[in-house]
């Protein structure tokens, strides 16, 4: 099963803060994803810039699509990019990482997303979207999709209602299955009466933590997960150190967490559905695939920043190996 991501592409710059003094002196909530105008980009950056940081490049669909062709999926990321050196070093990376490129050029700033994170590894992001949302349905063609089984797509484009409706009804008709990760509860609450519509009608499998699950359903995880998967062909909750519950036809299970304490949870459940939707693709039980996706989260709150390093990816396919055999 060959997976397209559509989503925000954002060059993520990552900063590790010394205090927390910092957020309250940008107006930021801990925890919190805040969007932010280009001038507040600038100006969180300026007022850090004595801190170490790193640059990769991320947008949650494409650090799932990264971590897929590292695993050996054959994997497709649909984004919109500016016409700047940001943009370049973009489309490089993901190329870079396996993943074909069906980037869309438009003029101006890049999008990026400025991770801000606290001694004790939460995450505060200010993101910057750039030309992200413009995304127009017709320039996500049919020629696109059709090379591909399944099609993993972010909740933050739900903004752009068009654009995720047409490639839905796109997919659907060429015989991809609809993946949706909900990603974040103000997401869900904001667009809740979208969703109600589109996941019922479109979704086969549904991602959600537990902050999600219960903005959308109004329940508690346990029975979360039992709605949810009367609504789409899978749902999955991710509990962070519980592990998650996957829920399908009736039947539950739950997969434990890997990994120890975290130094920071950014990626993790970019990485979990990575491995999920890799399980999937090479025909893995639905428990099997959760489990992969486990390994990646585990490994990826183990660093800094939403990517696995490069010298973790033997060990890792050698556990998957184990998972598979």
């Amino acid at each position: 099963m060959n997976t397209i991501g559509l989503g925000n592409a954002l060059v993520d710059v990552l900063l590790r803060l010394e205090t927390d003094e910092v957020l309250r002196e940008i107006g930021m909530r801990k925890g919190a994803m805040d969007m932010i105008d280009r001038d507040q980009m600038i100006a969180i950056r300026t007022a850090q810039e004595h801190l170490p940081r790193t640059r990769t490049p991320g947008g949650s669909v494409c650090n799932t699509m990264r971590a897929m062709s590292y695993l050996g999926a054959s994997s497709g990321f649909i984004g919109k990019i500016g016409d700047d050196a940001v943009g370049e070093f973009y489309k490089d990376a993901i190329e870079k990482a396996g993943v074909t490129p069906h980037l869309i050029r438009t003029e101006g700033v890049s999008g990026s997303c400025t991770v801000l994170i606290s001694p004790d590894g939460e995450r505060t992001m200010g993101t910057f979207l750039g030309p992200g949302p413009t995304i127009m349905p017709e320039e996500i063609t049919e020629e696109m999709l059709s090379p591909y089984q399944c099609i993993y797509i972010e909740g933050y484009l739900l903004v752009n209602e068009p654009l995720v409706r047409s490639t839905m009804e796109k997919a659907r008709r060429l015989g991809l299955k609809v993946a949706l990760d909900l990603s974040n509860f103000n997401i869900v609450n904001t667009f809740k009466g979208m969703l109600e519509d589109i996941i019922p009608k479109y979704v086969d499998i549904l991602f959600a933590n537990e902050s999600e699950a219960e903005a959308y359903t109004g329940q508690k995880a346990a029975e979360a997960v039992r709605t949810l998967s009367e609504q789409v062909e899978v749902s999955l909750v991710t509990l962070g150190r519980e592990g998650a519950l996957i829920g399908s036809h009736g039947q539950f299970y739950s997969v434990p967490a890997e990994g120890g304490k975290p130094v920071d949870t950014t990626g993790a459940g970019d990485n979990f559905a990575a491995g999920f939707l890799y399980g999937q693709s090479v025909g893995a039980s639905f428990v099997r695939s959760a489990r992969i996706g486990s390994i990646l989260a585990g490994y990826v709150i183990d660093v800094v920043g939403p990517q696995i390093p490069d010298d973790k990816w033997e060990q890792i396919k050698l556990k998957v190996k184990g998972i598979l055999a």
